[in-house]
């Protein structure tokens, strides 16, 4: 499983962004994507998932309300809509697949930067 993300860029405290993560390859193999974001000087934390199974999304409570995940399904992707950003959301955020034969995210695509500063 191949992941293409995009969508980072610097945007001042209060802004939307709108990430995009697009999975090819064996995508029959995984059950969700999700969004993992590393601050500097910290360790990698989930943000958000999307399971296509009964479509559950799930957040992480720092972006609960102000986040929002969703699932293209044409083009097995997923957005992550990012309104009213804080300073603390600047990270590098990850793509990733998580498959269910292994039960954990097993597949990564490349950081995309997120900087919210004014």
């Amino acid at each position: 499983v191949q992941l293409q993300a995009s969508g980072g860029g610097l945007v001042q405290p209060g802004g939307s962004l709108r990430l995009s993560c697009a999975a090819s390859g064996r995508t029959s193999s995984i059950d969700r994507l999700g969004w993992f974001r590393q601050a500097p000087g910290k360790e990698r934390a989930f943000v958000a998932s999307f399971r296509w199974s009964g479509a559950v999304t799930t957040y992480a409570d720092s972006v609960k309300v102000r986040f929002t995940i969703s699932r293209n399904n044409a083009e097995n992707s997923v957005y992550l809509q990012m309104n009213s950003l804080k300073p603390e959301d600047t990270a590098v955020y990850f793509c990733a697949a998580y498959d269910p034969a292994r039960a954990r995210y097993d597949y990564w695509g490349q950081g995309t930067l997120v900087t919210v500063s004014s």
